[in-house]
């Protein structure tokens, strides 16, 4: 990983769209800061595209989509994506799966939670997966007390044995039905959404991607112009394909100081 800054500046002033992690990448202990919040009206009123692209559910990505300076939200590890129209105010939302296997889904997620949470003690299930349609989220360090890597990777194996897709982030192992990921649903979003075909070298080098934990490794792996915040050193061993820059400073602060980058002159 290299600095930050040593991401050239041409490459910098090339950038078109900024896709980003939410938790411990714009946020700074579960707090989303005015600094952090300042950068992505900075981008946004800068003419950038501004994405976050996170394992938050769709409930949250409903309020980010009709409320924060951002051009559309992708959730739930890339299960969906929103966006607000603004000539009509309309909230649109793009699900990856039909109704029917959502809700065939619902009673194979429910039968892991039970399993999980009756086999590894000390974690919980996320106190948003009320508002999920596509995941199970069990909290390892959010409103529970941190449970070791090894605790958590009993999470993950039984999400697999059942079949399951897992991810983890700073704060949740995140499972679900289904093949799919947040670089997928970033892809099917910029054909859709803005007719740009991201298998185009060109176009992704005119994308940056900030994340800070293992879920985001696959948007890490594709984008040559992939930044983790200082933070994400505290996955280095459990991350297969690192960012290639680093910032300075941690979650919302190195985010901020990415924008600064991507913004100055």
């Amino acid at each position: 990983m290299k600095p930050l800054n040593q991401l050239p500046r041409e490459q910098a002033r090339q950038v078109t769209t900024v896709f980003t992690d939410i938790d411990d990448t714009l946020t700074t202990g579960g707090k989303l800061s005015a600094q952090a919040y300042e950068a992505l009206e900075s981008l946004q009123r800068s003419g950038l595209r501004v994405i976050p692209v996170t394992g938050r559910p769709a409930g949250w990505c409903d309020h980010i989509a009709r409320m924060w300076p951002v051009d559309g939200v992708i959730g739930e590890n890339g299960a969906l994506y929103m966006w607000r129209d603004g000539a009509s105010g309309k909230l649109h939302t793009r699900h990856l799966l039909e109704e029917d296997i959502r809700r065939e889904n619902t009673a194979r997620l429910a039968a892991v939670r039970e399993k999980i949470l009756r086999e590894v003690p000390g974690c919980a299930v996320a106190s948003d997966q009320f508002c999920r349609q596509y995941d199970l989220a069990i909290d390892f360090c959010e409103d529970v007390p941190s449970l070791e890597l090894d605790v958590i990777d009993c999470i993950v194996r039984i999400m697999e044995e059942a079949g399951m897709t897992a991810k983890i982030s700073s704060i949740h192992v995140n499972g679900w039905f289904g093949d799919y990921d947040k670089l997928s649903m970033a892809r099917l979003m910029m054909q859709e959404r803005y007719d740009i075909d991201l298998d185009d070298e060109a176009e992704r080098h005119r994308c940056v991607f900030a994340g800070d934990s293992p879920n985001d490794a696959p948007m890490f792996a594709y984008f040559p112009l992939s930044v983790g915040v200082a933070n994400v050193l505290d996955f280095a061993d459990r991350l297969p394909h690192p960012p290639r820059f680093i910032t300075h400073r941690a979650s919302g602060a190195g985010f901020a100081e990415l924008t600064q980058h991507l913004l100055e002159p």
